[in-house]
C-alpha cells in the first residue's frame, strides 16, 4: 500500500510496532519510486506516541493530508470465556483507541481536502466465532468511520473505510496454527486468499479526488463475499 501511494506521488510515513526489517524494506521500495519515506516505530495504543508520530511526520514531510489507519492485532480463542481482560483491552487499545488517538492528533494539521481512510474488516459484517473481540473492534471502527465522516464533512475532510476479507499478510501465520493457515481464504467465492497489492487500490482510490463524492462509506475487497453495508 505504501508503495502504491508513492507510485501515485505521495511521500509516505510508516508507523509500525517493532518489525524493523520489514519497515526498512518498505522504505527502500518507497524510495525506489522516488518519494521520501519516514519510519516511526512505536505503539499506536499509546496517546503520547500518537501525538509525537504526527508531529514528526509534519516536521519531516512538511504536512499531513492523508491519514491511513491500519494497525491491528487479533488473538484467536475457541471459547468466548477464554477472552481475558488483558487480551480484550489490548485488542481494543490497538485497533480502536489507536484510530481515535492518531485521528485526534492528525486533525490539527488537516485542512479542506484532507482524507482519512480506516481499515475495518469483513469480520465486522459476518462475525467470527474465534475472533470475537477482534470482530467487535472492527464493528467499532466501522461505526467510528461513519460518525467521523458526518462530523468532519463541514471541514472538507472526507472519511471512508476499507473492509478487506482474507488477505495474505504476516498477521495470518502469527494468529493461527499452521493447519488453518494452509487453507486460509479458500472459503471465499473466488476460492483463494487475497494479496496486499489487490487491496491497496481501494485505499488509493478513497484518498484520491476520484472519490470526492464518497464519505462515510466502506469498500469491500473480500474475494466476492456479499455483505450489506
Amino acid at each position: 500500500m505504501a508503495v502504491l501511494f508513492a507510485r501515485k506521488g505521495a511521500d509516505v510515513a510508516i508507523v509500525y510496532l517493532d518489525e524493523h526489517a520489514d519497515a526498512e524494506e518498505s522504505k527502500a521500495m518507497v524510495e525506489g519510486e522516488g518519494r521520501r519515506c519516514v519510519l516511526i516505530p512505536g505503539d499506536v495504543g499509546e496517546e503520547r506516541f500518537c501525538r509525537g508520530a504526527v508531529e514528526q511526520v509534519v516536521a519531516e514531510l512538511g504536512g499531513l493530508s492523508v491519514l491511513f489507519n491500519h494497525a491491528g492485532e487479533q488473538h484467536e480463542q475457541k471459547r468466548f470465556e477464554d477472552i481475558g481482560a488483558e487480551q480484550l483491552e489490548r485488542t481494543f487499545r490497538t485497533n480502536v483507541f489507536g484510530v481515535f488517538r492518531l485521528t485526534k492528533a492528525a486533525l490539527a494539521h488537516m485542512r479542506d481536502g484532507s482524507v482519512i481512510v480506516n481499515t475495518t474488516s469483513l469480520t465486522a459484517y459476518e462475525g467470527n466465532p474465534t475472533l470475537i473481540d477482534y470482530a467487535a473492534t472492527n464493528g467499532a471502527i466501522t461505526a467510528l468511520t461513519r460518525s467521523l465522516a458526518i462530523s468532519l464533512v463541514d471541514r472538507g475532510i472526507r472519511v471512508n473505510g476499507v473492509a478487506p476479507g482474507p488477505v495474505w499478510t504476516p498477521l495470518i501465520p502469527a494468529s493461527f496454527p499452521a493447519e488453518k493457515v494452509e487453507d486460509f481464504g479458500e472459503q471465499t467465492p473466488l476460492g483463494r486468499i487475497g494479496q496486499p497489492e489487490e487491496i491497496a487500490p481501494s485505499y488509493v482510490f478513497l484518498a484520491s479526488d476520484d472519490a470526492s463524492f464518497m464519505a462515510g462509506q466502506v469498500l469491500h475487497p473480500n474475494g466476492g463475499t456479499v455483505v450489506n453495508g
